[in-house]
């Protein structure tokens, strides 16, 4: 690869080298295969990942790997804030020392253009798109806002340098690959294929499985909003009607109240407000109940940033804010999110509880490992985010892993696939904490109530009900004898068998740590974890050490599963 020279922002952000992790590696070859099959520049993929799982890795990702292989190319991402583009510039700079990367924000006070590599925000490059010359690739993150329009600042800029290069390519990147009143973001436009969805149902469960993700759990609560007099504007409730019927003494007082009591144990809040005059009643009224609160909305002038940073930094327990947080506002410790901001926009609503997802692990555990990172989570502050809907957004759009996309009608009789934890849908004598589940889980997210089924024969049911995974439920057990023994394959190399026996239930783990495949790690690492031996050389040998193994107290178990999995250990000292 030719010589390149180190601009300023690299040298200033490099804080720690970053790497892929395996799922973040299949996104950013997704895209080469897209390239390699698709030579026509009019075929643009999309890259379709929750919030928090990494899509600026994907785009770091790839420009180092473009650039090891073409050294001669240009390349910009396009954002519409100043947080992403430091976010993205940063991830680069991490996983590349070194990298040629320009800034062109005025937002961040930099207008460097003509580097190989440019960090752009629209709003600035869209003044002067001559500057940038030849573009090969653009990256647009948060591409769902980009408009069909071919009059908008992203269509005009992108038009711009086609004309200089007419075989650029584009690469969308969101976790909401839809928009209000034009369907998928596939559906016209400039995008054309999504070219890796994790955005999915069960991509998305996959991600709290493997400790990628925090759980949300959404509750309904006891303060409602009437939204019977609100109107609505292109598919959205009018801002100004939602003002009057939201920003109402009575309704925002008890909506405070409810969420000090329900949350009483949770540490760090971002609510979503209405307005900007709502955004500061409810501070207010935080602020006269002795709470450490602040306003965050588009009218509050330039400290900004000092205010978030002193946020993310513990300086006030609830941050409230309106229409400004919902996208590259990065706090792992939020743990709450009080929802007073309804809406009829899916992509919003996932946008917004995206704030909450991102999960924080305690130090000391190793985070390559699945049963590490889940642990790790549950050692740490923050187990799952609580989501307080006051809006009743979860009855209108769905829970977060499978909202409702728009103008794209549902089999069956269209409803949203929410149940509630409830007295009436619960075995007798088990939590009913009232929180809203997945139309399919057999098991509440929150309390772990098991839901009863009566058998029904419609003409209106859904099939696709029948398909969908149920949300995981895990449970913790006390452990009560653990029995070991060799486990023998027919074509496969003997594996140690144990059985956690837990009262009246058992659970089955297979130790591979002797295995010559992928699964080998885990069970060395689960070998270490027990003995101060080295690993024996196979099962037969591991046998005669069985009795000085460390024998876990407590197991937590992925129950919902047709085989379910020890996902971590209470192990003793």
């Amino acid at each position: 690869m030719q010589s390149l020279r180190r601009n300023s922002y690299a040298g200033k952000k490099l804080i720690m080298l970053m790497t892929p992790r395996p799922y973040q590696d299949y996104a950013i070859e997704s895209i080469f295969r897209f390239f390699e099959e698709h030579k026509d520049p009019t075929r643009n993929p999309v890259v379709a990942m929750p919030t928090g799982t990494g899509k600026s890795i994907v785009n770091g990702g790839f420009i180092q790997r473009v650039f090891q292989r073409w050294p001669n190319q240009s390349i910009m991402m396009l954002t519409h804030v100043k947080e992403l583009i430091e976010q993205n510039a940063d991830k680069l700079c991490r996983m590349w020392p070194g990298a040629p990367v320009g800034i062109y924000s005025a937002g961040l006070k930099s207008k460097e253009a003509g580097l190989p590599i440019t960090f752009a925000g629209i709003q600035s490059a869209i003044k002067h798109p001559g500057l940038f010359g030849k573009v090969d690739i653009i990256f647009i993150d948060e591409c769902h806002l980009v408009s069909p329009n071919e009059n908008t600042s992203y269509q005009k800029f992108i038009a711009a340098l086609r004309e200089v290069n007419p075989n650029l390519r584009l690469v969308g990147l969101t976790a909401t690959p839809y928009r209000l009143g034009l369907g998928m973001i596939t559906d016209g436009g400039i995008f054309t294929d999504i070219c890796c969805d994790m955005t999915t149902l069960d991509a998305f469960n996959w991600f709290i499985d493997e400790g990628y993700l925090s759980p949300l759990i959404p509750r309904p609560t006891d303060t409602k909003i009437d939204l019977s007099g609100v109107r609505k504007r292109g598919g959205e409730f009018r801002e100004d009607d939602l003002q009057k019927a939201v920003d109402i003494d009575e309704i925002t007082e008890a909506a405070v109240k409810e969420m000090l009591e329900v949350g009483a144990d949770r540490n760090r809040f971002l609510i979503f407000a209405t307005g900007i005059d709502h955004t500061e009643h409810i501070t207010d009224l935080l602020l006269s109940l002795g709470q450490t609160a602040v306003a965050v909305h588009s009218k509050m002038g330039g400290n900004r940033d000092k205010i978030l940073a002193d946020a993310q930094n513990g300086a006030y327990r609830f941050v409230i804010n309106n229409n400004v947080l919902t996208t590259g506002y990065d706090d792992p410790l939020i743990d709450c999110i009080p929802m007073i901001r309804p809406t009829s926009s899916p992509g919003l609503w996932v946008q917004m509880l995206g704030r909450g997802t991102r999960p924080v692990y305690e130090q000391g555990f190793d985070l390559s490992v699945t049963e590490q990172r889940l642990a790790a989570i549950q050692a740490g502050p923050k187990q799952n985010c609580l989501v307080l809907d006051f809006a009743g957004n979860t009855m209108r759009l769905g829970p977060i892993n499978d909202p409702q996309i728009p103008k794209k009608k549902r089999p069956g009789t269209g409803e949203i696939p929410i149940k509630l934890c409830r007295d009436d849908n619960t075995v007798p004598e088990e939590g009913n904490c009232g929180a809203y589940n997945h139309i399919s889980a057999r098991f509440c997210c929150d309390c772990d109530a098991e839901f009863t089924f009566e058998i029904k024969i419609k003409q209106k049911a859904s099939s696709q009900e029948l398909i969908k995974k149920d949300v995981p439920v895990v449970k913790d057990f006390t452990v009560t004898k653990v029995v070991y023994s060799v486990h023998k394959k027919v074509g496969s190399i003997d594996c140690l068998k144990v059985t956690y026996h837990c009262g009246m239930r058992k659970f089955t783990q297979y130790v591979t740590a002797w295995h010559t495949s992928s699964v080998r790690h885990r069970g060395i690492s689960w070998w270490e974890q027990r003995s101060p031996i080295p690993l024996p050389k196979n099962a037969h040998a591991a046998m005669d050490h069985i009795d000085d193994l460390k024998k876990p107290t407590m197991i937590r178990v992925w129950i919902n599963k047709k085989y379910p999995e020890i996902m971590s250990y209470d192990l003793p000292d």
